[in-house]
């Protein structure tokens, strides 16, 4: 009896060693992959970044399934932001970030509406607010979408992320609001070449 209990003891021990080992050789393997690595890229990229041409073209049509917001300080949104924009500032003034306001931010975010895909934007496409404080969000149990740009490219260089034949056809201005309030896109009917959905820009 002894002995078949110590056999019995000694088979399961090894075998959970063997059953560890081989999984952690997979996931190893796997972790270096690099089919696996750029697949995990592209699903991360398309879970997370969103195309300003796209949002573009949801402004032209009047479309409501998404909300932009504005981390930017509140005293540069109330200058210029992108139409339909909301602030929740991450900055308290143009010099100060105001990372640290955790549960202000975070509370803002809590309080937008569910049903939308929420999409942060900040002053320019390397800078980091957007990305911090998606994480901080993200901790929080808050998940945001990123504007693939940000301020300064959608305000000051137009061209670099239209399409070449759309840059006679629209201008930033139409697109940008003053004042504190989100302000409302206008419908337009410029015809966008982008498709809806998965293969959209």
């Amino acid at each position: 009896m002894k002995k078949s209990f110590s056999f019995l003891l000694l088979s399961l021990l090894l075998g959970t060693l063997g059953g560890t080992a081989a999984a952690l050789g997979v996931l190893r393997w796997r972790s270096h992959d690099p089919s696996s690595l750029i697949a995990d890229f592209y699903n991360i990229e398309n879970a997370v970044h969103v195309s300003p041409h796209s949002i573009r073209g949801k402004m032209d049509r009047g479309s409501s399934d998404y909300l932009l917001v504005d981390l930017r300080s509140r005293q540069e949104y109330d200058k210029e932001h992108i139409v339909g924009a909301v602030s929740i500032p991450a900055y308290a003034d143009p010099d100060t970030s105001a990372y640290g306001d955790v549960d202000r931010i975070v509370g803002a975010f809590r309080a937008l509406p569910k049903e939308k895909d929420v999409i942060v934007y900040c002053y320019s496409m390397p800078c980091m607010t957007g990305r911090k404080i998606g994480k901080m969000l993200a901790e929080h149990g808050v998940y945001v979408k990123h504007l693939g740009i940000g301020w300064n490219e959608w305000r000051h260089f137009w061209t670099l992320w239209n399409h070449e034949h759309e840059w006679s056809a629209t201008k930033a201005e139409e697109y940008i609001a003053k004042g504190p309030e989100p302000g409302s896109p206008k419908l337009s009917d410029t015809i966008s070449p982008c498709i809806e959905g998965e293969f959209g820009c």
